[in-house]
C-alpha cells in the first residue's frame, strides 16, 4: 500500500519527537551558553496558525516579532464539588513549555510547519517521565498564579502575565486526548499582556490536543480532575 502524504508527515512527527529532539537536546546541553546561541534560528519564516478552518483568531499586533515557538505538555485542571452533576470548574493549568527551536533545522523545509502542527497530537501521549528522559529542552513553565492569572515564564526571554482577547474552538478533527481518547481538545486562544509582564506581549495557544473535562462531575465526592493536554504556544514581543 502506498504511503500517503499525511501518513508520511505523521511518521516524521513521531520521529522528530522520539529521536531528533532527544539527540539535538543532548547536543545543546554539551555546548557552552555562548556556542548554544551563536547561530540563532530565523523564526521569521514561520507563521502562527490563526484559523481552525471556520473561524480565526486576530493576528499579532503590528510591530511585534516572534520570540519563541514552544510545545506545551501538561494538564488542564478542574474541580468538582461533592454531589455535583454540573460540568467541572476550570481552576487553571500547569505545563512545561518545550523549546521547538532545536527541531526546526531537522525538519524538511517544505513541510516544517505542517510537521510542527502535528506534534501536539503525539506529544499528548508522552508521559512526563518519557519527556524528562528524552532531554527535550524545556524553555519555560506555564502556571496560573495565586490570583488566577495565566502566567508564562520563559526565563531570559521574558515573563507574560496574560489575559484572553479571543478564543475559537479546536477543529473537529483535533486529537481528543492521550492515545486519541478523551473528551476533546481545548479551545485555541489569543492572549495579551497584563500588568506584571516583562518583554513578552502576546501568546497564542493553537493546535491543541486533549485537555477538555468530562461534561459532568457525575455526582460523588469532591475531587480534582487533571486532564492531559498538549498544544503549540507562540510568543511575541
Amino acid at each position: 500500500m502506498a504511503l500517503t502524504r499525511s501518513s508520511f508527515l505523521a511518521i516524521l512527527a513521531i520521529f522528530v519527537l522520539t529521536f531528533v529532539c532527544s539527540t539535538e537536546a543532548r547536543r545543546l546541553k554539551r555546548l557552552s551558553p555562548v556556542s548554544r546561541h551563536a547561530s540563532p534560528i530565523d523564526l521569521s519564516k514561520f507563521q502562527v496558525p490563526l484559523s481552525n478552518g471556520s473561524a480565526s483568531l486576530p493576528p499579532p499586533v503590528t510591530g511585534l516579532s516572534l520570540k519563541a515557538i514552544t510545545l506545551g505538555r501538561g494538564t488542564q485542571n478542574y474541580t468538582c464539588a461533592a454531589g455535583s452533576t454540573a460540568p467541572p470548574v476550570s481552576v487553571g493549568a500547569k505545563a512545561d513549555l518545550l523549546d521547538a527551536t532545536p527541531l526546526l533545522p531537522s525538519l524538511p523545509s517544505s513541510e516544517s510547519q505542517l510537521i510542527l502542527n502535528l506534534l501536539p497530537e503525539y506529544l499528548v501521549s508522552f508521559d512526563f517521565a518519557t519527556i524528562e528522559n528524552s532531554s527535550i529542552p524545556i524553555l519555560g513553565k506555564h502556571i496560573f498564579d495565586a490570583a488566577g492569572v495565566p502566567t508564562f515564564d520563559l526565563g531570559k526571554l521574558g515573563l507574560l502575565k496574560a489575559k484572553k482577547i479571543a478564543n475559537i474552538t479546536a477543529p473537529a478533527t483535533a486529537c481528543k486526548g492521550a492515545n486519541g481518547k478523551g473528551n476533546g481538545a481545548i479551545d485555541w486562544l489569543a492572549l495579551t499582556d497584563a500588568p506584571g509582564s516583562s518583554e513578552l506581549k502576546e501568546v497564542y495557544r493553537v493546535h491543541t490536543a486533549g485537555g477538555k473535562a468530562p461534561a459532568s462531575c457525575g455526582g460523588g465526592p469532591a475531587r480534582s480532575i487533571n486532564v492531559d493536554y498538549a498544544a503549540q504556544y507562540w510568543f511575541f514581543g
